[in-house]
């Protein structure tokens, strides 16, 4: 009887082998120039200067960090008024969303989601061996009915997050209760806040409420967006105890930094920076939108936004593809969205006054339309 050939390498698992490497947003032109990096939904007010001042203590770096950044949670606990035990911090919200979906899902297991979602979570369900169900949604906005429809016996996970990205459309409350009342309570419902402080107040969804009366509810937000500490990979999760002990189980050993769980402190303490950087979205948004809109009639739409970001479609005679190449000639980098689906849209990230000005200027001068 013949022997079965041997491997002459390790094999990949058949569903890792499925995963499509996570891409960043670019920063640099196909011809190697620096651009203006609006594809990666980076603050471009930078941090607080109490972060920064943070970053220059020089500490002890030959020790290693506290391993439950305990004084952190302590400190995110007391501005959102949730019991520090029911907080875990992670290495950004990435980590937890990994460890939640490890914990309850694997081979033979459903994770729905949006089909226009975070890029990360289908990788995230293929590397557990689950299958990622992509869910229709009501142009970028999440349908509750529609993922409803799609829960069975095998559905082990939902993931929300909420502003939506590449959309950035939000729902309220109403909305998150219904879609929770709807699920079968062994299934965990993760609601990814990473662009919750962008949230105008009435867009409030109430996760943080929820999470701390259900025993299915993780809600995890980061340090990346709002903050400004996106190098600094920090992010954090509360629920109930039971999903707390499952995200402290699998995360990394020592996962957050002593210096970026200073600098996580120390911002957290400055929420007039926050603030600012609230404001100053929420005005760069209002005008994107608006200098969309007036380009309506060139096959230009802008998707309502409640990030720190807008995603853009183009219907009409003006490709894409040209304006990706219009904003890299300028000296901009935005994020062109074919690997989800979206050939025909860009995803903006808001930034400074005067890089928003130069970026409407280009778009129209590609519409044909006067400066």
């Amino acid at each position: 009887m013949r022997a079965a050939t041997m491997p002459t390498q390790p094999e990949l698992k058949p569903w890792i082998n499925e995963i499509r490497a996570y891409v960043p947003g670019k920063s640099k032109a196909d011809d190697g120039r620096e651009l203006v990096k609006l594809s990666a939904n980076e603050n471009p007010l930078g941090c607080s200067k109490a972060a920064l001042e943070a970053l220059r203590e020089p500490g002890h770096p030959e020790l290693y960090p506290d391993p439950g950044a305990l004084p952190l949670a302590d400190a995110i606990g007391a501005l959102h008024g949730i019991d520090p035990a029911q907080i875990v911090c992670g290495t950004g919200s990435g980590e937890l969303l990994h460890c939640a979906v490890q914990a309850f899902a694997g081979p033979g297991d459903e994770v729905l989601f949006s089909k226009y979602s975070f890029s990360l979570y289908p990788l995230i369900a293929r590397k557990v061996g689950a299958t990622p169900v992509f869910i229709e949604d009501d142009d970028f906005v999440a349908s509750i009915d529609n993922i409803l429809e799609r829960v069975t016996d095998k559905t082990k996970v939902v993931l929300l997050d909420n502003p939506n990205n590449p959309g950035g459309t939000a729902i309220d409350r109403d909305e998150v209760r219904r879609l929770h009342a709807g699920l079968p309570p062994s299934v965990l419902l993760v609601l990814d806040q990473a662009y919750g402080e962008y949230v105008e107040d009435e867009m409030d969804d109430g996760g943080l409420e929820l999470a701390a009366s259900a025993n299915n509810v993780l809600v995890t937000r980061t340090f990346s967006k709002a903050y400004g500490l996106a190098g600094l990979r920090i992010g954090w999760a509360t629920g109930a105890p039971n999903l707390i002990d499952a995200l402290n189980r699998l995360r990394g050993a020592f996962n957050v930094s002593t210096q970026g769980q200073n600098a996580a402190i120390a911002a957290l303490a400055d929420q007039q920076f926050v603030a600012n950087s609230r404001e100053v979205n929420a005005a760069g948004r209002a005008k994107l939108s608006e200098a969309i809109a007036a380009l309506g009639n060139h096959g230009l739409r802008a998707i309502p936004s409640q990030a720190n970001f807008m995603l853009v479609l183009f219907e009409g005679d003006v490709s894409a593809e040209s304006a990706l190449q219009a904003l890299s000639e300028a000296g901009y980098a935005v994020r062109h969205m074919p690997g989800q689906g979206l050939p025909n849209a860009l995803r903006i990230t808001i930034g400074s006054e005067e890089h928003m000005e130069e970026v409407v200027a280009t778009l129209r001068a590609l519409c044909g339309e006067p400066a």
